[in-house]
């Protein structure tokens, strides 16, 4: 039995930044796959206060969200690849970067949720990640030269937005092994998330 276990879900974006991370780093683990509408006891046990996914358990200890879960990832298997980078004019630059991530966060689920101005939120969300892709991409493979924490947070965002091959660059994140292995299949993650915006929408109508 590992001693590293994960709580998911397979359609959550930001529950493949862990399984990312971790395959990475090459660290066996448990994945337990959750039922959201049907919390188990224990995720409500490890995240009593969000009760959401994904959660870290090592060693009996539990580490929730997603960038925090990286970053603890990196401080406890600091072995290659490191997720952060090496020198330290680079390390505030991935700070920034990990912000230009979970900001868009909310602006995702708004355009998901919402019946109206889904075109503006998505034009404006392409251009948020062409921006970023142009600036901090350059002609890089990676945001730091190596795969890291900066990247997998980028990668979340565009595979879940089904718009790669409007970020050519997500191509060089995809051929890594570990990450092509570990991605979710794209029609039925499609499929999941239409079926959820008609039940959103449906129930929307109603109020």
């Amino acid at each position: 039995m590992a001693e590293v276990k994960l709580h998911g879900a397979w359609a959550s974006a930001f529950c493949y930044r862990v399984i990312w991370a971790l395959k990475l780093k090459g660290i066996a683990y448990d994945y337990i796959e959750e039922d959201l509408s049907n919390k188990s006891a224990l995720l409500l046990k490890y995240n009593p206060v969000h009760k959401k996914v994904p959660v870290l358990v090592h060693d009996k200890k539990s580490v929730c969200e997603s960038i925090v879960i990286l970053e603890y990832i990196e401080e406890m298997w600091p072995h290659n690849p490191s997720l952060m980078p090496r020198r330290k004019e680079l390390i505030y630059q991935n700070s920034i970067g990990v912000l230009l991530f979970i900001s868009p966060g909310a602006t995702v689920w708004k355009k998901f949720c919402s019946v109206q101005d889904q075109e503006s939120t998505m034009k404006e969300i392409l251009e948020m990640l062409k921006t970023v892709e142009e600036h901090g991409l350059g002609e890089k493979k990676f945001f730091h030269g190596d795969i890291g924490l900066v990247d997998i947070a980028f990668a979340s965002i565009v595979y879940w937005l089904q718009i790669i091959e409007d970020v050519a660059r997500f191509e060089n994140f995809k051929r890594v092994r570990e990450i092509e292995e570990n991605l979710p299949n794209r029609d039925e993650l499609l499929g999941f998330f239409k079926r959820s915006r008609e039940k959103l929408v449906a129930s929307s109508s109603l109020h």
